[in-house]
């Protein structure tokens, strides 16, 4: 069976609804094809994120449905002011996707690393933030991001499903991948692949693990993060973000809200990375599933003891 890509939706969502306007800044790998299917409803701005959500925003003002591609690190901070206060105060239904976030630009050096998008977007009122696994699980998502009359940013994600994802999805709603009663593991991202790689090696140690693909980070599915704090040892939270605004800030906020202790054990970037292949990448920064199930088994005897 042929697998659907994001932009066979995209190209879905754009012929049923004349209203949809496909925007990039010379970005076009994941939408190459759809010049000659749009056309004047392709536009790219070349290399100027800000002119392009600037313009995004003033066709959502005259009822249009900009989707707009850009590299993430250049989309959420050179053009932040323009996403803030052109898109977000007017809570105009702009969708702003982000290319080679997180360990997904491996070959790029720091000036090309997005590692605090989803702090910056999910700061902004209004603002949806949708962080899928793969792409199987970005277009499962995709129809009900389009369908939003908010905001949203999307880590663009077109890795292979390492898990077989629920068909069901709703903004603010998590998907559970594992059960488990001692380890809660909440993940965003491609790193579900690698938490996938750690699940049997942490059974074989004994441990019961429920694996938490999260989905959107705004809304966030509170429930899931306070089931994992009161059901089980230990609460993991494991993202290729910094530490700070990330997953990891997200479920402090939560459990301080609710007066919800747990021990909580963030996996989580503090620097920038060295470029280069990504497995490799993974390895140096301590991120592969062997590593991680290490600093989870760590975790829980600690806790233990």
């Amino acid at each position: 069976m042929e697998t659907r890509t994001y932009e066979d939706v995209l190209r879905e969502a754009a012929l049923a609804d004349e209203n949809i306007v496909v925007m990039t800044a010379e970005n076009r790998v994941a939408i190459r094809n759809l010049p000659g299917v749009l056309g004047s409803r392709f536009i790219d701005v070349g290399i100027a994120e800000q002119t392009m959500v600037g313009a995004a925003a003033g066709l959502a003002l005259r009822g249009r449905k900009p989707v707009v591609h850009a590299l993430a690190t250049f989309l959420t901070m050179r053009a932040f002011e323009f996403i803030r206060t052109d898109v977000g105060i007017g809570n105009l239904p702009v969708k702003l996707v982000g290319g080679v976030a997180g360990f997904l630009s491996d070959g790029n050096g720091p000036t090309h690393q997005a590692l605090e998008d989803i702090s910056l977007m999910r700061g902004i009122p209004h603002m949806q933030v949708f962080s899928p696994a793969d792409g199987e699980d970005m277009v499962i998502g995709l129809p009900s991001i389009l369908a939003s009359a908010s905001p949203c940013y999307i880590r663009y994600n077109a890795l292979p499903a390492p898990v077989r994802h629920s068909p069901e999805f709703r903004p603010g709603k998590a998907e559970v991948a594992a059960e488990g009663s001692d380890v809660a593991i909440l993940v965003h991202g491609f790193l579900l692949r690698e938490v996938m790689r750690a699940l049997p090696l942490l059974r074989e140690q004994g441990l019961s693990v429920r694996v938490v693909n999260m989905r959107m980070l705004q809304p966030v599915d509170q429930e899931e993060i306070l089931r994992g704090a009161r059901e089980t040892r230990l609460l993991v939270t494991v993202e290729d973000h910094f530490l700070t605004g990330g997953l990891a800030t997200i479920v402090a906020e939560v459990l301080d809200r609710a007066r919800t202790r747990a021990h909580h054990l963030p996996i989580a970037l503090d620097g920038w990375f060295t470029p280069g292949l990504l497995d490799p990448v993974l390895a140096a920064e301590g991120f592969t599933g062997p590593q991680i199930a290490e600093k989870i088994l760590n975790a829980f005897q600690d806790n233990k003891g």
